[in-house]
């Protein structure tokens, strides 16, 4: 069964919080020029989602890619996904029922994840980090490093700079972005393989892909 989980009572989120569940999916749409389905298969592409495994989406939003990843991982397989905002979690709830897809929602910052060590096969952050200020965002490294089990990938995508215009250009720069080499360096200061990272291929999104270290 899909349901919201939360902890009483849960670590302040540092950074922007997004509430508004119906403007961030329209955003999305904008943001992908109206292929989500496309950017969405994209993105699951490039984190080589195995049936069986266990995954977290972090800053999860209205849960649409939870809910895809939940369909890649199979019936063996676990979804989480967690976000700061209980109007986002309600929205994912309802998109999970209705596709009849069981993921768990968790309210939680994305600074402190509700779970123990080595949990997680994958996780994923999709247009989450630039939310966040640095300091925010190196904990969420941490805590992404320390929820993964031992091989376990992660898989950051956000903005870049851009130098388009427009109202997703105007959207880029009041929420800020993310530069490449900070993303590299975010995942590889915390001890994973940065294995992987270049442009997704949909506005000024950017993408790494990690590995932990392998059990001795």
């Amino acid at each position: 069964m899909t349901e919201v989980s939360g902890r009483d009572p849960l670590p302040r989120a540092a950074g922007l919080v997004l509430h508004r569940a119906a403007s961030y999916d329209f955003f999305v749409w904008l943001m992908s020029g109206g292929r989500e389905g496309a950017f969405r298969e994209r993105i699951l592409r490039l984190a080589r989602i195995e049936p069986g495994e266990a995954v977290l989406d972090v800053g999860c939003g209205t849960g649409t890619l939870a809910i895809a990843a939940k369909r890649r991982a199979g019936a063996a397989g676990k979804v989480h996904g967690i976000d700061a905002s209980p109007e986002m979690l309600a929205r994912a709830v309802k998109k999970a029922r209705r596709a009849d897809i069981d993921v768990t929602f968790t309210q939680a910052p994305a600074q402190a994840l509700p779970f123990p060590d080595a949990s997680f096969d994958l996780v994923l952050t999709t247009v989450m980090l630039h939310h966040l200020p640095r300091p925010g965002r190196a904990q969420c490294a941490r805590e992404m490093r320390r929820v993964l089990k031992p091989g376990g990938r992660v898989l950051a995508v956000d903005f870049a700079a851009s130098q388009e215009r427009g109202l997703v250009a105007r959207l880029h720069r009041r929420h800020g972005h993310v530069r490449p080499g900070e993303l590299i360096s975010l995942l590889a200061t915390v001890g994973l393989d940065v294995k992987e990272s270049g442009e997704v291929g949909y506005r000024s999104l950017q993408f790494a892909l990690a590995i932990a270290p392998s059990a001795v």
